[in-house]
């Protein structure tokens, strides 16, 4: 199968570097899925999760918006905050969004605060939902190695 380079870069690293057969993207004008061959494009993305998919095994990454420039062999992501899904503490994720959503209550009037308040609200959610995905497949893993023990 043909393959395409990928990368995911933040200010402050490079998240993940790999030629891969295919990923998912949120972007504004919803969810796309790009092959090798692709046309080229570019798009604004919105926070949400990325799914690489490679060889049969599939790796999911958080990200709170950014970039993706699209060519046939090449995608590039440039992603304001992005994080593999072992690197992602669900449960910190859930306190940000409890405490932005208090403050966002507190400050309604002032429609830049809530913005940033609700971007960041979008963000930790995004977060949550990539970690508990990742959660999700170590517990099944778990379950399915325990009933092989048993058999």
């Amino acid at each position: 199968m043909e393959k395409m380079n990928f990368k995911i870069a933040t200010p402050e690293r490079v998240v993940f570097k790999e030629d891969i057969d295919s990923v998912t993207l949120p972007t504004r004008a919803g969810e796309i899925t790009v092959l090798p061959n692709h046309v080229p494009l570019i798009s604004v993305l919105q926070p949400g999760e990325i799914r690489i998919q490679n060889e049969g095994k599939e790796t999911v990454l958080a990200i709170s918006g950014g970039f993706v420039e699209v060519l046939s062999t090449k995608v590039v992501v440039l992603a304001d905050t992005a994080e593999r899904s072992e690197e992602i503490d669900v449960a910190r994720a859930e306190a940000a969004i409890r405490k932005a959503q208090e403050l966002r209550e507190q400050r309604a009037g002032d429609s830049r605060e809530f913005a940033a308040l609700s971007a960041q609200i979008e963000k930790e959610l995004a977060r949550v939902k990539v970690g508990r995905k990742m959660a999700h497949r170590v517990q099944m893993q778990g379950a399915q190695r325990s009933q092989l023990e048993k058999e």
